[in-house]
């Protein structure tokens, strides 16, 4: 979350996608935004990041303005992370087309600590060892390098909840009290359970969840470890955890429980406002992201519950500065400036994205959120961020879950026999991994 982990964060999709990396290329790649260009030393930091940030919406690009007159900063952004990553890794293998700041997905940090830190500027050299203290040791130390080399300051985490649809549980007769669903999904096969029920009794053209791939992703941000052991070693095939959540997932599919959307896709953006299911794992990121999707109109249809098994986290983000960045210095200062605890505060109250900043935490304890019927966000994501696992990361985390998501969704919509999607993604990872 998170997560973007994310609200994190807006839509570019397919040929979108390609289109948006060649016009990266060409406003990262040219001199007219380096301070060199500038009369009067004014300088244009650009910014390329995935999903929702929510810096722009929330108004801290103009704040920073207002604080920096010389500084315009100009984001661009691609919603799907996995493009986003692809098209980031082209360019750092070219040098060419980079953003003075780029945002990093958590389950690519640890690609970038172990395999690019030569690709990315060690902001020690700017004075960001003495930022330690303002963050969670485990953010931190996901962001250092062999050497000790500081390569990205932490933004969001992704403590999970449940988030649902009020009207559409009233209409099937379901309770919508956040306590009481809690306990009657206390668990994942009570969530399941409620699931059939909510089928039964549902509102036409209306699902229990989005999809069977978000269920993966949120259960096994409950894990500790996941994709890999804390040696570094492979154990996705054999974890016990990662195979119960897989099952789960089936059993989703298999009860008719999805609206068998991909995520991030088109028809998973519209859903939202067309109640085409009652409900989505979220992280933190994801409350910015339900309200940009749904709009006004689905002001007090939302609430948010505890997450079935227990707390969790998916997703978080970092922001980083390439080594060939045109505006280093004026980059870091900005990225210091977004990752205070300050403003990861302001974020939180207006976007939802859960702060990394120990500061940041404290202060939003006791946020509310109207847009989701006044659900206490800072308690519900607060107990969660305090009680969810410190995950162990490996190089391909983010690769290996886009593979096996890829799998759920040829069982969910395909039809295949789970065994064959299974041995599917076994060959997406080997492939993946090379």
């Amino acid at each position: 979350m998170p997560l973007t982990r994310a609200a994190t964060q807006a839509a570019l999709r397919l040929g979108a996608v390609a289109l948006a990396g060649s016009l990266l290329a060409a406003c990262g790649s040219g001199a007219s935004d380096t301070a060199a260009d500038k009369p009067g030393g004014k300088v244009t930091v650009t910014v390329d990041l995935f999903g929702s940030f929510g810096y722009k919406e929330a108004g801290l690009y103009a704040e920073y303005e207002k604080l920096h007159p010389n500084v315009t900063i100009k984001q661009t952004d691609t919603e799907d992370e996995a493009d986003y990553w692809k098209s980031l890794q082209t360019r750092l293998a070219g040098g060419g087309g980079l953003a003075d700041v780029q945002g990093i997905e958590v389950g690519r940090i640890a690609s970038v600590t172990q395999q690019q830190a030569d690709r990315f500027e060690d902001l020690r050299k700017y004075g960001a060892d003495g930022l330690k203290d303002q963050f969670a040791d485990a953010k931190w130390a996901a962001a250092t390098g062999k050497g000790g080399e500081v390569l990205g300051l932490g933004t969001d985490v992704g403590p999970e909840a449940m988030c649902y649809r009020t009207d559409l549980f009233k209409q099937a007769g379901l309770p919508t009290d956040r306590a009481e669903l809690a306990e009657k999904w206390s668990t994942w096969d009570g969530y399941l359970e409620l699931g059939k029920q909510y089928k039964a009794k549902a509102p036409a053209k209306s699902a229990w969840l989005d999809s069977v791939g978000s269920l993966f992703s949120i259960m096994i941000g409950q894990e500790k470890e996941r994709y890999y052991d804390a040696s570094g070693a492979l154990i996705w095939e054999t974890n016990p955890a990662l195979k119960s959540a897989w099952e789960t997932s089936v059993k989703a599919t298999q009860a008719d429980l999805s609206a068998k959307l991909d995520q991030w896709s088109p028809q998973w953006n519209q859903a939202f406002a067309a109640g085409s299911f009652a409900t989505i794992p979220c992280p933190a990121w994801m409350l910015g992201y339900i309200k940009g999707q749904a709009g006004e109109t689905g002001k007090g249809k939302w609430d948010i519950a505890k997450l079935p098994g227990g707390a969790g986290n998916w997703g978080g983000s970092y922001l980083a500065v390439p080594r060939a960045a045109k505006n280093k210095k004026e980059a870091y200062e900005l990225i210091k400036w977004l990752t205070a605890p300050e403003q990861q505060a302001k974020i939180f109250a207006k976007q939802g994205n859960f702060p990394s900043s120990t500061g940041a935490i404290a202060e939003v304890s006791g946020t509310t959120d109207p847009y989701f019927s006044g659900a206490p966000i800072g308690q519900i994501f607060g107990d969660a961020a305090k009680a969810a696992p410190v995950q162990v990361l490996g190089v391909h985390d983010q690769n290996i879950n886009q593979q096996i998501t890829n799998a759920l969704s040829e069982v969910e919509r395909k039809g295949l026999a789970p065994e064959k999607a299974w041995e599917n993604a076994k060959k997406g990872v080997a492939n993946t991994l090379g």
